[in-house]
């Protein structure tokens, strides 16, 4: 049993059984966790396309395990990443949305509580009011970096946070270093000194080289602190900026795509922006090899939603053969890349179809440190190590998202539950449901809620009391509703 200090009150830490946690007379390992922003399934050669450049993730996967059906635990930023650091469902922890920074009127209220839970927005042209979404991840919260704390990790945070302002940065919740995370859920710009005038400075970033890309500014960062830190074990978790927009890239990378061929993925600026995503994965990769730390660290890579797809300027990517993509809670807004890699415990080149989650990272990383979890708490997730070593499977029974707000002009507040092969989609304003099957319908055409109508009745039953089980905020009818049919 562990006592857990830092920034969270002090907690009892359940343990793991003694077989599967790491063995505390040997190092415990390393683990580096890289988490792209809005990078889709398909943005990786490995996982299908034809058109970006990706020599290193393709090296995670043959050195590694690839995993076919992971899943963000949103469709949007901060949710996500309150999961990740967690191991907790976003609407367990109130953030359903991405979080406001400072600069876009996300103003902290003057006794710092949190909007979370006892207010409600909306508009006399929406049918529904909508819970306000939460403006930073509580410090209560217990992270990845405070649970391994106390094993004699440390911990260094690089690149986006966006899960709230100063008092509530990487460093106040378990880090011992922040790079560059602060609450922006985009940069200034991608070039050095990262400044742009209605945003300001990345205040935790301070400029290096002029015109320096931000990429490979936090590759640099990532290594300087594997280098430094080498003799002890560490958490490394790289969180890039890109590939969120603006959408900018290095000119030598754009120019090597601009008259390249394409699929129906076209965009040269953000070829260029996935390859310098690639390239920072390889420096990584390139220092545990010169460090002789291979076998000792663990890798993840995985993104945190889907990829920013649709028609014009802002269309990033496509996430074909996926429906749809960041925002939809169809498969191209939630199931992203996940690759794994460690030497000894993870065969190379295998691959892996069992659904899992981004909650499911923090008792992994938990496990594979030999520490227990949080006893005060629930925890949602579930340790992949079983998977890792093909040796048991998981134990819950389906997958849950909640995302109760509107976003842009077609997506309204909505709900879903995986089981198995099925998806169920529940919306609260228009059609309610939409049913697939996911093995026989990965694109998400073939509605089926009409014809298998006592499917939803039990999808939609388990989705009732996860909801209530979690305490989600559900969206209300609004009173000033103006319906234009009135």
């Amino acid at each position: 049993m562990k006592m857990l200090g830092g920034g969270a009150a002090a907690v009892v830490m359940s343990s793991f059984p003694p077989d599967v946690c790491a063995s505390s007379k040997k190092r415990k390992p390393n683990v580096i966790l890289i988490l792209v922003d809005d990078m889709g399934w398909t943005d990786a050669a490995c996982y299908g396309s034809q058109c970006y450049h990706t020599p290193q993730m393709d090296r995670l996967c043959r050195e590694g395990m690839k995993f076919t059906d992971a899943y963000a635990a949103c469709a949007v930023c901060s949710p996500t990443r309150a999961a990740v650091m967690t191991g907790r469902y976003p609407a367990r922890l109130g953030i359903t949305d991405w979080i406001v920074s400072r600069f876009q009127g996300g103003t902290i209220p003057a006794d710092k509580k949190n909007p979370e839970g006892y207010d409600f927005a909306g508009r006399p042209d929406m049918p529904l009011l909508t819970p306000r979404n939460a403006l930073w991840m509580e410090r209560e919260e217990i992270t990845i970096a405070e649970a391994l704390k106390p094993a004699g990790y440390v911990s260094c945070h690089v690149g986006k946070w966006h899960l709230g302002a100063d008092d509530w940065y990487p460093d106040k919740q378990g880090f011992d270093f922040n790079i560059g995370g602060c609450d922006f859920g985009q940069p200034p710009t991608y070039y050095d000194p990262y400044h742009r005038r209605s945003q300001g400075d990345i205040p935790t970033l301070p400029a290096r080289k002029e015109g320096e890309y931000l990429t490979d500014r936090e590759a640099d960062e990532a290594v300087d602190f594997v280098r430094r830190h080498a003799d002890r074990p560490f958490f490394l978790y790289l969180a890039h900026y890109a590939v969120h927009t603006p959408l900018q890239a290095r000119e030598d990378l754009f120019e090597k795509y601009k008259t390249r061929k394409t699929t129906n993925q076209k965009n040269p600026i953000y070829a260029a922006m996935i390859e310098s995503v690639d390239m920072a994965l390889g420096k990584v990769l390139d220092v545990l090899d010169e460090l002789q730390l291979a076998k000792d660290t663990v890798v993840i890579f995985t993104s945190d939603n889907g990829g920013l797809a649709g028609q014009g300027p802002w269309a990033a990517t496509s996430n074909l053969p996926l429906r749809e993509g960041k925002g939809y809670p169809y498969e191209g807004g939630i199931r992203v890349p996940l690759m794994v890699r460690w030497s000894g415990t993870i065969q190379a080149g295998s691959v892996c179809p069992v659904p899992v989650t981004s909650v499911d990272l923090f008792p992994t990383i938990c496990q594979t440190a030999g520490v227990g979890l949080p006893n005060d708490r629930p925890i949602d997730g579930e340790s992949l190590l079983p998977l890792f070593r093909q040796a048991g499977s998981l134990q819950r029974d389906a997958l849950f998202w909640h995302f109760p707000h509107y976003r842009g002009n077609d997506v309204v507040p909505y709900s879903i539950v995986r089981q198995g092969d099925w998806k169920l989609i529940k919306r609260y304003q228009g059609r309610p449901f939409e049913l697939f099957n996911l093995r026989l319908d990965l694109s998400e055409r073939k509605d089926l809620s009409d014809k298998q109508p006592e499917k939803v009745q039990e999808l939609d039953a388990l989705l009732q009391t996860w909801l209530k089980d979690v305490h989600a905020k559900m969206p209300q009818k609004n009173p000033i509703y103006n319906s234009p049919n009135v």
